[in-house]
C-alpha cells in the first residue's frame, strides 16, 4: 500500500484525537459486556444449510434442511416456521416402519390454515431414505403446504421416477442429524381411528415447537 506522508499524519491525529474515547471505555465490565455481545449467536435460517429443533411431546428432533437441493421447499417450510404454524400441531399419522406425518392438525384433530401449493421438488436427487424429511401431499403432483413426514426407513417406492402424477414421487428436503431414536419411538406408538382418519395416535404426540438453531 502507498500513502502521501500528508494521509499518514491525518491518520495519526484521528488516532490520538480518538484515544480518549478509548480510556472512557476500558474498564473490565464494559469489555466483559463488548465481548459478550460480540459473541451474540446469529439466527441460521439463512445458511445453505439451517439446521431445526423440533421438539415433541416425546423428544426433541433436530434436522437439517438442504435449501441447495430444494430452495423451494425449504422457503415454505422456514415460513411455516416463522410463523409459528407448527406450534402445538401434532403427529396425526404414524406408521410403523415407514413414516410419521404431522404439520396441521392439533390435538382435537382441528386443522390449521395453511398457505398455497408449492412446487414438487421431488427430482432433486435427494432420496426417501431413513431419517429424511419430505412434503406430504395429495395425489396431485403439486400440492404440498404445511405437512411434512419423516421416513423411519428407506422408502424407495416415494422417490422420483418419472414426470408422470404416479411416478413423479416426493420431495425430500432434509435430514435429521440428532433425535432418530424419537423418529422410532414415535412410530411405535399405539394408534387408531380419528375422526375418520386412520393411524391416528391414541395419546397426541404433540409439536410442542419447531425453531431454527442459531449458529
Amino acid at each position: 500500500m502507498t500513502h502521501k506522508s500528508g494521509r499518514v499524519l491525518s491518520i495519526v491525529l484521528a488516532l490520538a484525537l480518538a484515544a480518549p474515547t478509548v480510556i472512557l471505555h476500558s474498564n473490565p465490565a464494559y469489555a466483559a459486556k463488548k465481548k459478550k455481545q460480540t459473541k451474540k449467536k446469529k439466527d441460521d435460517s439463512s445458511s445453505k444449510h439451517p439446521k431445526v429443533l423440533i421438539k415433541t411431546s416425546l423428544g426433541d428432533i433436530t434436522v437439517e434442511l438442504d435449501r441447495e437441493k430444494a430452495p423451494v421447499s425449504v422457503k415454505n417450510f422456514l415460513a411455516y416456521v416463522d410463523k409459528k404454524h407448527y406450534d402445538g400441531t401434532i403427529f396425526h399419522r404414524v406408521i410403523a416402519s415407514f413414516m410419521i406425518q404431522g404439520g396441521e392438525y392439533d390435538k382435537s384433530m382441528k386443522d390449521k390454515p395453511c398457505g398455497e401449493p408449492i412446487k414438487n421438488e421431488a427430482g432433486n436427487g435427494l432420496k426417501n431414505t431413513e431419517g429424511t424429511l419430505a412434503m406430504a401431499r395429495t395425489n396431485v403432483v403439486d400440492s404440498a403446504t404445511c405437512q411434512f413426514f419423516i421416513n423411519s426407513k428407506d422408502n424407495a417406492f416415494l422417490d422420483h421416477r418419472d414426470e408422470t402424477p404416479q411416478g413423479f414421487g416426493y420431495a425430500v428436503f432434509g435430514h435429521v442429524t440428532q433425535g432418530l431414536d424419537i423418529v422410532h419411538k414415535i412410530e411405535h406408538v399405539p394408534t387408531g381411528s380419528k375422526e375418520g382418519m386412520a393411524d391416528v395416535p391414541n395419546d397426541p404426540v404433540i409439536i410442542k415447537s419447531v425453531r431454527v438453531l442459531k449458529k
